[in-house]
């Protein structure tokens, strides 16, 4: 008998996180309402946004995934619209949303599609709207794992959820690469520490964090400066 494929780790996630609840500040003080989870997962930034007020949109291709958010905004009393779509397809008109987030998912994709990605985050964001994501970055300890596809992406081939998933690797200069559109507001590193159960080893875990806003004026190219931290461990 086949064992039940393993849940993944984020569907027991249900506190936001703290850079989210950062951007919500920002969103009131700036008049913003309507804001998309691209790749919600199990919902609990949809949740959240929603409890706070705002008019909230998720997306994921999981279904299962959006099942279990509906279930927790039925739960609370809330609302918000959910799609099942790929990252690459935002079916929303051009400026539609005050802000975009998506955390821990757009680096599982090959760059062109990851680009295609940005290119509809960009495009159903209005002028001045902002955007929040997280991104793998070169050096995380899953870098080398599995099948190399092309450069800096790898398919993963483990037991488990994230069996033929592909992790793109950004590098710093990547990221000021594909943000074509945007004004790169922040850009941070953040790494981690930590014993992986499955081997026993200590390993990095290595992320980047984006904050941008979609450039007002001239949208072809990428201009001004970023501020770089290293996030503590």
């Amino acid at each position: 008998m086949d064992k039940p494929r393993e849940e993944p780790f984020w569907f027991a996630w249900k506190e936001p996180d703290e850079r989210v609840v950062a951007l919500a500040g920002q969103m009131k003080k700036r008049g913003m309402k309507r804001v998309l989870d691209l790749g919600c997962g199990a919902g609990r930034h949809v949740v959240y946004l929603a409890k706070e007020g705002f008019e909230v949109y998720g997306t994921d291709i999981s279904m299962d995934a959006l099942e279990r958010t509906a279930q927790w905004l039925a739960e609370e009393g809330l609302s918000a619209t959910l799609k099942r779509v790929d990252m690459t397809v935002i079916p929303y008109p051009d400026g539609f949303f005050d802000a975009v987030i998506s955390l821990y998912v757009l680096h599982h994709n090959t760059i062109a599609n990851i680009r295609t990605a940005l290119s509809e985050i960009r495009r159903t964001l209005r002028p001045g709207g902002l955007f929040f994501a997280t991104l793998v970055a070169t050096g995380d300890f899953k870098e080398g794992r599995g099948q190399l596809i092309e450069p800096r992406t790898w398919v993963v081939e483990e037991q488990g959820y994230e069996d033929g998933v592909p992790h793109h690797f950004f590098t710093e200069d990547e990221i000021r690469a594909v943000l074509e559109g945007f004004r790169l507001i922040e850009l941070e590193r953040g790494e981690r520490s930590f014993v992986e159960e499955a081997t026993g080893h200590l390993v990095l875990s290595a992320h980047w964090e984006v904050w941008a806003e979609r450039r007002k004026g001239d949208k072809n190219h990428l201009h001004g400066h970023a501020t770089i931290r290293r996030a503590r461990s």
